[in-house]
């Protein structure tokens, strides 16, 4: 999905789906138009603002009719059945009922969460972005658990990779995506050529369409580094076909890869792996271990250490002080944009919490102070180095930025010290504040006050 399309679909301003009001096109792609739309049921109905996609599903022939109808379904069903913190949010899908209107009759449409901006707009702004490293770690997060949860996603590339208001990244448009069957899956035959492994660029086609396994992810990933890291493609040529040409030389071994000498060190190993010619020999890079190749090349994963003898088993908390107060101003500086990652890399957010942490925050939406450990703590308010601002004022949101592991599939916490139940926990079931499962992030409802935390075997 990008901004360069025509409108696939023509939608009038204020025009009504339920109660959602339609107002400005935000993106359009070949077979859909996202527009940004505001609710109308006033304070209590919750979320305010949404982007509502529309997929057309008539005044074209039967045959087209089921492709279309096919695209929709495709995208419905895996974000009905995948809701996790790297992928967009689907909170409807209504379809349109509207016969005076004919190219919006029958129309499908997903209320989606509402982003801020794209990677494509981002890299039209700043073609380098110094905080690149960082939103990779997070596209290939986003990857790692698609592709664990057996889908592949078919089409990604920047006007795919959407940008959030709290500083996160969110994979989105899953037309093209497939569920694997076995050792592949089947996808329409559609892709964006730039991003296209070579084996994919003119495929044999079944009944069913393509097959498509993770492996052409992880060449549109290559390729995608290569232009967030260095401003142009991996590829010589001066047009899409060129660089395709280019792709099928170079997988039958008549072309050697040349990448950019402005590529940094750490990433060109992880881009030539990603960008090996056939399928098999990028197969052997999957994307839990390129995700934490990644991480380490982003700098957000810790380096690795001897232990230190302490005689408390639980390091320190790091603090972090945050801009929360900026964020209105930079938003509108770069006119939708997220700002934080053209200025090169986010002071706020979630993005601060280090791969291997918990962190908990003093604002909602990872914003202002932090505190993270990668150990259990059973006093925050004590030693020489303490989470000092949750004396007086309650956490607002977490991020379990942890790595799975035997004993490590979650962060319990409490109001008390030393792990224990205080108030109104001595009610609760398992006696303790809350629990946050790995790779899980968000905002707490009410007042959290914890003063201890211990990672669990799971929540």
């Amino acid at each position: 999905m990008t901004g360069g399309h025509p409108h696939a679909v023509q939608v009038p301003s204020g025009y009504r789906v339920g109660p959602w009001e339609v107002r400005e096109p935000l993106a359009s792609g070949a077979f859909s138009t996202v527009y940004a739309a505001r609710h109308t049921g006033g304070a209590r109905s919750g979320r305010h603002e949404a982007a509502l996609k529309f997929l057309p599903t008539g005044t074209h022939t039967p045959r087209h009719l089921r492709h279309l109808r096919e695209l929709a379904d495709r995208e419905v069903e895996l974000l009905r059945r995948l809701r996790t913190p790297r992928l967009i949010r689907m909170d409807d899908v209504r379809t349109v009922d509207d016969p005076g209107l004919p190219e919006l009759d029958g129309a499908t449409v997903l209320v989606l969460e509402r982003a801020e901006g794209s990677l494509e707009t981002l890299l039209s702004r700043a073609p380098v972005p110094r905080s690149g490293p960082a939103l990779l770690a997070q596209v290939c997060e986003g990857l790692h658990q698609l592709h664990h949860a057996g889908w592949v996603h078919g089409d990604l590339k920047p006007g795919n990779v959407l940008l959030m208001k709290d500083g996160s990244v969110r994979l989105a448009d899953f037309n093209m995506a497939a569920e694997m069957e076995g050792t592949h899956a089947y996808s329409p035959a559609f892709s964006t050529p730039d991003y296209t492994p070579p084996e994919l660029l003119w495929p044999e086609l079944g009944e069913r369409g393509r097959q498509i396994r993770p492996t052409a992810d992880i060449w549109a990933f290559g390729v995608l580094a290569h232009l967030v890291l260095t401003g142009g493609h991996p590829l010589p040529g001066g047009s899409a076909e060129a660089r395709c040409d280019a792709a099928v030389r170079y997988a039958r071994g008549a072309e050697e890869l040349r990448l950019s000498p402005g590529l940094p060190e750490p990433w060109r190993e992880i881009v030539a792996d990603c960008l090996a010619r056939t399928h098999e020999l990028r197969a052997a890079h999957g994307t839990a271990s390129l995700l934490r190749r990644v991480e380490r090349a982003a700098g957000t994963a810790r380096s690795a250490r001897l232990p230190r003898l302490r005689p408390r088993r639980w390091r320190r908390p790091a603090l972090a002080a945050g801009l929360a107060g900026t964020v209105l101003g930079t938003v509108a500086a770069v006119a939708g944009t997220y700002t934080a990652l053209r200025d090169g890399g986010p002071a706020y957010g979630y993005h601060r919490c280090p791969v291997d942490s918990v962190c908990f925050f003093s604002e909602k939406f990872g914003m202002g102070e932090m505190c993270g450990w990668t150990e259990d703590d059973p006093d925050w308010l004590s030693g020489d180095e303490t989470c000092s601002w949750t004396r007086s004022r309650p956490v607002r949101s977490i991020f379990n930025n942890g790595v799975e592991a035997p004993g490590r599939g979650g962060v319990a916490y409490y109001r008390g010290t030393g792990f224990t139940a205080t108030g109104i926990d001595l009610t609760r079931t398992k006696r303790r504040t809350g629990c946050t499962s790995v790779r899980q992030q968000g905002n707490l409802a009410g007042t959290y006050a914890p003063r201890s935390h211990k990672w669990v075997s799971d929540c």
